[in-house]
């Protein structure tokens, strides 16, 4: 029973095929056709997401000396957000939901910031080990927890977006199997629930997307 629980994480067992990565990349076939054609609603709207997201992640990088880098982080929450819509659909494998792409995701990301930081700003980071009013005799304790903090970083980002994705997932399919088992009126109550579920993993999705690309533009600005 839990080896078939889990084994609708696997991408490879989705309808027998091994198309492992195949929906991280349908996006590059779709996503670029709206810019060929007459504006759109949709269109619209999501540029004015996207102008949105790339204000905040100015304000929250507060630095001139990185113009136009908020595009990297506005492509990321747009990567993460359109894998993590796409999982929802039925027979379609949620590539986030495994560490293998939100890690290869955040730990680039983070060894840049640490490599980017450490050789230009080299007094700055040594400063970031110990906070302000730190006391004398706590400041080799404080040292450690930072540094350790600091590694982590990718860690933290990966599993949460990771853990995030399984969890909703996972009950959607433990409710799902119960199906069979229920009678008419119960069965009217699971797919309200289910409903329910799906409307909070598409929020789950857009915050998860939202999380991520904040957290990212609030290392790099960091290291300045």
């Amino acid at each position: 029973m839990m080896a078939s629980l889990f084994s609708s994480f696997d991408p490879s067992t989705n309808l027998g095929l091994s198309l492992n990565w195949l929906s991280s990349f349908i996006g590059i076939m779709l996503i670029p056709s709206m810019f060929w054609l007459i504006p759109s609603r949709a269109s619209v709207i999501w540029n004015k997401i996207l102008n949105t997201l790339h204000k905040e992640f100015k304000v929250l990088m507060a630095s001139n000396k990185m113009n136009g880098s908020t595009i990297l982080f506005v492509s990321l929450f747009s990567l993460i957000l359109f894998n993590n819509f796409l999982g929802l659909f039925p027979y379609i494998f949620t590539s986030t939901s495994h560490l293998t792409l939100t890690l290869s995701l955040a730990l680039p990301l983070w060894l840049s910031f640490m490599i980017y930081g450490w050789v230009n700003n080299t007094i700055h980071m040594l400063a970031h080990l110990v906070p302000q009013g730190t006391p004398p005799a706590l400041m080799p304790f404080m040292v450690c927890i930072e540094t350790i903090s600091n590694i982590i970083r990718p860690g933290t980002l990966a599993v949460r977006l990771t853990a995030n994705m399984i969890a909703g997932h996972l009950l959607l399919t433990l409710l799902g199997n119960t199906g069979n088992s229920l009678s008419l009126y119960l069965i009217n109550v699971l797919i309200i629930v289910q409903l329910a579920l799906l409307t909070l993993e598409s929020a789950v999705s857009i915050i998860q997307a939202y999380v991520f690309a904040v957290l990212s533009t609030l290392y790099s600005s960091e290291v300045n």
